[in-house]
This record gives C-alpha cells, sequence and structure tokens, in this order.
C-alpha cells in the first residue's frame, strides 16, 4: 500500500471513529456581510453547461434559528455523521442545505454548522489536519509553500499543507525523500517485491497488496494525533464559541 495511506491507516486506525475532523469557528466576522447575508444563485445547479452565480441585489438577515459557524472546506467525516447529514432524522440537515444552497462558498460552513447545531458538538475535532502558511495580519488566501517550507512540514507531522504553485520544487523533494518516489512512478509499499535498481521500477512486482506497513513519518503523525485529541478533550467545546 503506498506510504501514505499506510501512514494515514495505521494512525486513524487508533482514533475513536465516532470523532470528526472540522476546522471551524462561529467568530465569522467580515464574513457575516460578504457570505452569510448576500443571497447566491448558483446557475450550475439548474442550468447545463453553466458555471456562473448571480447575486441578488437584496440581503438577508442573519439566521437565528441556529449557529453560523465557517471554516476549512477540507474535513474527515465519520459514517455516523454522514448518515445524519442524508437522513436527518430531525430535519437540521436539510433546514441548512436549504439555506446554503444560497450561500456564497457553502462547503467553507455546511457541515460546520451542522455538527455543531447538533448532538455531533461534542464529537467534534477543529482541526483539518492541514499544514497552511498565512501571513501576518491573515489574507484572503494562504500564502504558496515553497521548498522554505520543507523541514517546518516534517517536523509537524501534518499528513496534509496546502497550497502549492505548480512545478513547485518542494513536491519534487517530498516525492523523492518523504515518499522515497521515483520520478513517473509510483509511491513503493511493502507490497513492491522488486529490485530497487535505476533500470528497473519495484513495483514491476508485487505480493500481498493488502499489507500495510507504516513509513517513518507515521511516529510524527501519531504524535501530532495524540497532541490535538488530549486538546480537544481538555477544552471546552469550540462549538460553544
Amino acid at each position: 500500500m503506498f506510504s501514505l495511506a499506510a501512514d494515514l491507516i495505521h494512525v486513524f486506525s487508533s482514533v475513536p471513529r465516532h470523532l470528526n475532523f472540522i476546522d471551524h469557528t462561529s467568530d465569522i466576522g467580515w464574513k457575516e456581510s460578504q457570505r452569510v447575508q448576500p443571497v447566491i444563485v448558483d446557475a450550475g445547479i439548474y442550468l447545463a453547461g453553466r458555471n456562473q452565480f448571480f447575486q441578488s441585489t437584496e440581503k438577508r438577515a442573519t439566521p437565528d434559528g441556529f449557529k453560523f459557524f465557517t471554516g476549512s472546506p477540507w474535513v474527515i467525516l465519520n459514517r455516523r455523521f454522514i448518515e445524519y447529514c442524508i437522513f436527518g432524522w430531525e430535519n437540521l440537515p436539510r433546514t441548512l442545505l436549504m439555506y446554503f444552497t444560497n450561500v456564497m462558498l457553502p462547503l467553507e460552513g455546511y457541515f460546520h454548522s451542522v455538527a455543531c447545531n447538533s448532538d455531533f458538538r461534542n464529537f467534534t475535532v477543529n482541526n483539518d489536519l492541514r499544514y497552511v502558511a498565512w501571513d501576518d495580519p491573515p489574507q484572503m488566501e494562504p500564502r504558496f509553500l515553497n521548498i522554505t517550507h520543507y523541514e517546518e512540514i516534517v517536523e509537524s507531522g501534518v499528513p496534509f499543507a496546502r497550497k502549492f504553485r505548480e512545478k513547485e520544487y518542494l513536491l519534487d523533494k517530498i516525492d523523492e525523500k518523504i515518499l522515497q518516489r521515483w520520478r513517473h512512478r509510483p509511491v513503493p509499499g511493502a507490497w513492491c517485491t522488486g529490485r530497487k535498481r535505476w533500470f528497473s521500477d519495484p513495483c514491476s512486482q508485487w505480493s500481498n497488496v493488502n499489507i500495510v506497513r507504516p513509513g517513518p513519518q507515521a511516529e510524527k503523525f501519531r504524535r501530532y494525533m495524540d497532541r490535538i485529541l488530549e486538546e480537544s478533550k481538555s477544552s471546552n467545546s469550540s462549538c460553544a464559541q
């Protein structure tokens, strides 16, 4: 199995399965007037071949039937929470779905608001497991990562990072040093049984593809995971903020 996938499976196998990882906050600030109150109509929902959206000239009041949360659009959700969002046995997920249909960038608020306005608030870790570099003060978008961030990314133990420019050298170094991936070849895993030579790919021969053998970064990821889970348990629910 690929090294990164093996590391993820290895660490998550000991993480409680009822947890969701959703970076979120109720301190929406400027987003209230620019994201929450404007009414957005996405033409792509009902017109084939169109990806434009339109903004109404009028705004709507900030909802008082639920608390609005926002955060990272990259989330890790457990099965029970997904089933709740689909079936919505007390109608909250569908109510919020209808509301977020007309919100700019709904992926930055829908799951966050459903989780924090429901019983899942106590099973949500306020983290998206991503390394991101922000300006000071933060701008609309994070900084592009480059080779100067390499050591910090490696030592952090965080499994994901963003954002990168196309053909960024940092990605090549991650492939070479962390994933041990040769150019134009797959990431080698425990299933690769061929000999590693400059003219041959060790993964051209394989055995059991279900073998999971964590790589050297797995221990750093494990320490990072232990730390954020301990912080989550020792602090008050971030959904109450």
